[in-house]
């Protein structure tokens, strides 16, 4: 892209983000909100749009609603895309959002009674460039209480990986612990949190739309059993899957779509040939009952690289349950 266009994409973009921020709500709107134990609180949906290594064009717009405060998997959305908006930054909303609010549409327009309650972006919210990044986009354009969780520090407004925030990040000591990420100006535009115990390093939280800084960190910190808040974790667990069905061969490619695909509204099992892949895998998805078979190769490259961290076990014959697992390859 030109000098001159680029700066005409900018110059439309900032109107647009200006037009949009007017709209923002960065205050608890939901009655779940004000409960201390979240109790009303019963589906988190959580949003990642990751792409394939080396190629910043082809990417996995996922979808995951969990249960609350259960973290069980309620649906799945998985859908491969490619971009056609420019990379500038600031501006990466402008990319990615399409595609996260086509999933949502799809979800309210087929399962409305699943259409989560709050929804975790892998990104930032109000901690950002002009106070609106992707979590403030989505939530905006969605109209859905938004939380944007960020796994490195945004340098920007006068935050920095100074030494001051080294210290701060030393001096917390157990998880659920908090500091605030202030602007040069004063004001807070989110938090670092500890989200556990175990993890020392944090992660940065701030308002998406619809729900308040403290109320926003209590909510991470809620949902997460590892460092990164579980509905964030299932959506990228989710995209590793998918770009591995990706970049595999055509042949092998084609086989895992024979036997993982989705049927809405489908619970029956589908039972394959005896011959039909001898040695197959079983991936049990969280708890679920639902469970989904792919070919032997694939999950014995799933389970060297633990890329989806889910129990697999061997089994003969293969049964199938198409259901839930998406894949859409261009």
């Amino acid at each position: 892209m030109s000098a001159a266009p680029a700066e005409d994409q900018v110059r439309q973009w900032e109107s647009e983000q200006a037009h949009l921020r007017q709209q923002l709500v960065e205050d608890d709107t939901e009655a779940w909100q004000q409960n201390p134990d979240f109790s009303g609180l019963q589906r988190v949906g959580g949003v990642d749009l990751s792409f394939i290594k080396g190629d910043d064009v082809n990417a996995c717009a996922q979808l995951v609603v969990l249960s609350y405060p259960d973290m069980e998997l309620l649906y799945e959305d998985s859908q491969m895309v490619t971009l056609t908006a420019p990379y500038i930054a600031g501006f990466l909303a402008f990319r990615e959002t399409p595609y996260l609010l086509e999933a949502l549409q799809r979800l309210k327009k087929n399962q409305p009674e699943l259409l989560p309650q709050v929804v975790f972006v892998d990104g930032n919210g109000l901690f950002h460039y002009r106070e609106f990044g992707l979590a403030c986009h989505l939530g905006v354009l969605s109209g859905l209480p938004c939380v944007g969780v960020a796994k490195n520090l945004l340098q920007v407004q006068g935050v920095y990986k100074s030494e001051e925030h080294q210290s701060q990040i030393a001096a917390l000591q157990k998880g659920g612990d908090s500091f605030p990420l202030t602007a040069a100006s004063g004001k807070v535009l989110g938090k670092a949190l500890r989200s556990s115990d175990k993890s020392v390093k944090p992660v940065y939280v701030s308002v998406g739309h619809k729900i308040s800084l403290d109320t926003a960190v209590r909510l991470t910190h809620s949902c997460c059993r590892y460092r990164v808040p579980e509905p964030i974790r299932q959506a990228e667990k989710q995209c590793s899957f998918m770009h591995y069905v990706r970049l595999h061969s055509q042949q092998r490619a084609a086989r895992i779509r024979q036997h993982v695909s989705t049927f809405p509204g489908s619970e029956e099992p589908t039972v394959a040939p005896e011959n039909t892949f001898a040695n197959t895998f079983q991936l049990q998805i969280h708890d679920s009952k639902k469970t989904t078979e792919v070919p032997d190769d694939a999950a014995k490259d799933l389970k060297t690289k633990k890329t989806k961290g889910q129990q697999v076990q061997k089994i003969r014959p293969c049964v199938c349950v198409r259901n839930r697992v998406n894949v859409c390859m261009h």
